[in-house]
């Protein structure tokens, strides 16, 4: 049986960056709305996925901290511009 190591406190970091770079709100059923919050989507994407492959080319010396940082910057200036979905059954998400 393979014995569980924790997660290193610098990889858990980048992991929960690119997992908050993509976690965005489900947008409303109007076109605008869908067509924005697939553009939002694509560009944290694509900034993600190149500090992930930035990391994979330099894997003798990575720089997680830097990584996840480089992430929450593009995410920070990138914010939700369309109008969320909103029921009854999302209302409770924060």
């Amino acid at each position: 049986m393979t014995e569980c190591v924790p997660l290193p406190a610098d990889v858990a970091d980048l992991l929960t960056a690119v997992v908050e770079a993509l976690d965005l709100p489900i947008p409303s059923i109007e076109t605008v709305d869908e067509r924005k919050h697939y553009r939002l989507l694509e560009y944290r994407t694509m900034h993600a996925r190149i500090a992930l492959q930035c990391l994979l080319r330099h894997r003798d010396h990575p720089d997680l901290a830097d990584d996840a940082a480089y992430i929450r910057r593009c995410t920070a200036e990138h914010q939700v511009n369309y109008t969320p979905y909103d029921s009854d059954w999302t209302k409770g998400e924060g």
